[in-house]
């Protein structure tokens, strides 16, 4: 089995030379007077952070930190019909030695930066409340993952790499948490790997599909039963989601390629796509310019390029909105909602045909659970595991207690 290889980010000095460089020949269209964010980031926002990033942002900095706090390892992992690809990934251990193996798994436009914040957090070992050996992959061709070179790399192949990295790592029983992408890839994993592998899995990206006439019972109860405020809000969430900030996902899910031209010719045209949504995705975080500016280099300095990743949703997106066509894993599930993610259906959908054994809501929070919620989400997990908890020690010989 191909051995792990240490990593570390090291974006040589002729890259930073010619992102310095794009960066001081930006054009800037006009904007409308007094249109605020109705059209997308605004142009005063994208000035600052455009000379922020070419004249104060220290990538090198960052870099740095990012070595420093995060464990990061290389590995080739064979993934049927697509060869072998060589995946980038966080793994840290806990010194607990009974700790539950998790895998995290991000989405778009997210990375491995998201377990960040949640990384320490989980790792850490208490009497009060289980551990975890946590691994936090680059999805294939996010981050510094390699990235597939021909299509047909769908949720099955996803779903099959992340497992096989687990395995690779000695882990053969495990749980997983994931949100945006990671949900749908670790629920197809749940279902595929279900049992033997996978033992359970936690999402903060809970989506389900509304009862339908094929199960009279359900229906007809979505029919008679009225709505929470919370449930009400939610839908007027996912209306506004579909309505006034989906369209990305129509172009990115029909011409990635056209995309792709831009995307890594334009360093402007990148953080104006991903500022946006890093923006009116969360739930009022505060954002710092050289915070935003990180997320977005790491596309930028990206393996396969930042015209790669945004792929995944044409090779994908046939299971996004219809998740009846695939079969309900089985497993104990755990959700959490918070107020501000992009698509929020009532609970009891997903308990129609999911394992659902704990449930937490939120009070604030938004799309990127992990990064701006870290405490809230790691709770959530922990007490899903922690004894007395429903998955309390599902994974054999792993408690996550000493």
């Amino acid at each position: 089995m191909p051995s792990e290889t240490p990593f570390q980010i090291n974006i040589p000095d002729e890259k930073l030379r010619i992102l310095r460089a794009k960066l001081e020949l930006a054009t800037f269209p006009d904007e409308l007077q007094d249109i605020g964010w109705r059209h997308g980031a605004p142009l005063e926002d994208m000035k600052r952070l455009v000379e922020r990033w070419k004249n104060g942002y220290d990538w090198r900095k960052y870099e740095k930190e990012l070595n420093q706090e995060l464990p990061m390892f290389t590995r080739d992992i064979d993934v049927d019909g697509f060869g072998a690809l060589n995946i980038h990934y966080v793994h840290k251990k806990s010194e607990t030695v009974d700790a539950i193996p998790l895998l995290f798994c991000h989405g778009w436009p997210g990375s491995f930066i998201e377990i960040r914040g949640m990384l320490p957090l989980l790792t850490a070992s208490s009497p009060k409340h289980p551990s975890f050996h946590v691994v936090a992959l680059s999805l294939p061709g996010f981050g510094f993952s390699e990235g597939a070179h021909k299509p047909g790399f769908g949720l099955d192949q996803y779903a099959e790499v992340t497992h096989k990295l687990m395995i690779a790592l000695g882990y053969n029983e495990y749980v997983t948490e994931g949100g945006d992408w990671g949900f749908l890839i670790t629920r197809r994993m749940a279902a595929k790997y279900g049992g033997k592998h996978v033992k359970a899995w936690h999402t903060n990206f809970p989506m389900a599909d509304p009862p339908t006439w094929k199960s009279p019972l359900s229906f007809l109860s979505y029919l008679l039963t009225p709505y929470s405020a919370e449930e009400k809000a939610g839908l007027e969430r996912t209306v506004w989601y579909r309505n006034k900030s989906s369209g990305y996902f129509v172009e990115q899910s029909t011409f990635p390629q056209t995309l792709a031209y831009g995307f890594t010719d334009s360093p402007v045209a990148l953080l104006g796509w991903f500022y946006e949504k890093l923006i009116i995705w969360t739930d009022d975080y505060k954002w710092t310019d050289d915070e935003a500016l990180t997320w977005i280099s790491i596309y930028w300095f990206s393996r396969a390029g930042p015209g790669a990743a945004h792929r995944i949703y044409s090779e994908v997106s046939g299971d996004f909105y219809n998740l009846g066509r695939t079969s309900y894993p089985t497993i104990p599930m755990g959700a959490s909602y918070f107020p501000k993610e992009l698509l929020l259906l009532p609970s009891a959908w997903l308990r129609r045909l999911n394992n659902v054994v704990i449930e937490s809501h939120h009070k604030s929070g938004g799309h990127f659970a992990a990064y701006e919620r870290p405490e809230e989400l790691t709770e959530d997990v922990r007490k899903m595991f922690a004894k007395g908890g429903p998955a309390f020690a599902v994974v054999p010989g792993k408690s996550g207690y000493a």
